[in-house]
């Protein structure tokens, strides 16, 4: 399966490369990395547009794949995601301060996002100290809460907001796009998302074995409480991290997982690679449908990944109805 994930996967990336409002052949590409036009108009796009384009992309889908088998894998909740933590509303909220009450500039918006995405862990962590319950529903429900709080002042701030132009932005923001990728930005993320991403493929086994629970998890030598700590700070970074340059990407993180759990069968051996391999198939398709489907415009990422969502729900509903697996 894992196979398979790939070979779709450098498929996209190959037709990602080439599709735009300025089209690349396979030919041209190839004299583009011989460096035969060097240069010139269709080497500028290769190299300013469309690598840090399809390169942002798989990162943001991996990430958000992995994020997602993660959380569902520690909290042993198949509805999981990373909205879990409040990472994303936080996120957004970060995005939109910067956008109406700071200078709205790149960096801004990717600080505002950061800073507001890791906040949000810390209250969520905050809340479940004060309940004084480390139970994976009280992190549930200390994500709902903080995601609740930011989607409110997320709310007033669009009341704020001029409507000409920053509501416009704040909304397309919310949406998640890769329009507005740039080499720049690439070279402030890579670095962010590649090693929290690494260190959580190489913690797999680790995270596994929470799932089996806690009682279980000391039995093997695992620290519950330690370990789910450094998985949902790893995950959490990387996930700021994104939605500080994409924006928010809706369900990527919640269906990716559920498509490897039931070509897996199970939540083990390369379940979370297959997860980051599936999200990156879904956001790299999402994002070819977002820049060719409307001529001269883009559309935003969560419409398509929106979409892609309903019969991964659908069939997630019904295998419940009729009695499926239940972590499925």
């Amino acid at each position: 399966m894992t196979g398979a994930a790939c070979g779709l996967l450098l498929v996209l990336c190959a037709v990602s490369l080439c599709v735009g409002s300025f089209p690349l052949s396979l030919d041209q590409i190839g004299r583009i990395l011989q460096g035969q036009l060097a240069g010139q108009l269709p080497a500028r796009v290769f190299w300013t547009l469309r690598v840090p384009r399809t390169a942002v992309g798989l990162l943001a889908g991996l990430g958000l794949g992995l994020a997602g088998g993660v959380y569902q894998t520690v909290f042993r909740n198949p509805l999981a995601s990373p909205d879990l933590t409040g990472v994303a509303s936080g996120a957004s909220l970060g995005a939109a301060c910067a956008i109406v009450l700071g200078s709205g500039s790149t960096l801004a918006l990717m600080a505002g996002a950061f800073g507001a995405g890791l906040a949000s862990l810390v209250l969520v962590l905050a809340l479940v100290k004060a309940a004084r319950m480390e139970y994976t529903v009280t992190y549930v429900l200390a994500g709902v809460i903080v995601s609740s709080a930011a989607d409110a002042a997320l709310m007033a701030l669009k009341v704020l907001a001029d409507p000409e132009r920053e509501l416009a932005a704040i909304e397309f923001w919310t949406m998640g796009s890769l329009a507005t990728v740039t080499a720049a930005k690439l070279g402030m993320l890579a670095p962010v998302v590649v090693l929290p991403l690494s260190l959580l493929l190489l913690f797999r086994r680790q995270a596994a074995i929470l799932f089996l629970g806690d009682e279980t998890a000391r039995s093997l030598g695992l620290e519950p409480r330690r370990w789910r700590a450094v998985l949902l700070g790893l995950t959490t970074l990387m996930v700021s991290a994104l939605v500080s340059v994409t924006g928010v990407i809706a369900f990527v993180g919640l269906i990716a997982p559920h498509i490897a759990f039931r070509l897996l069968g199970r939540r083990a051996g390369p379940y979370l690679i297959l997860s980051a391999l599936t999200g990156a198939d879904l956001l790299l398709a999402a994002d070819l449908l977002a820049r060719s489907l409307s001529p001269g415009a883009e559309l935003p990422l969560s419409i398509f990944t929106v979409l892609f969502a309903v019969p991964v729900l659908i069939a997630l509903l019904c295998g419940r109805r009729e009695g499926g697996d239940g972590d499925a």
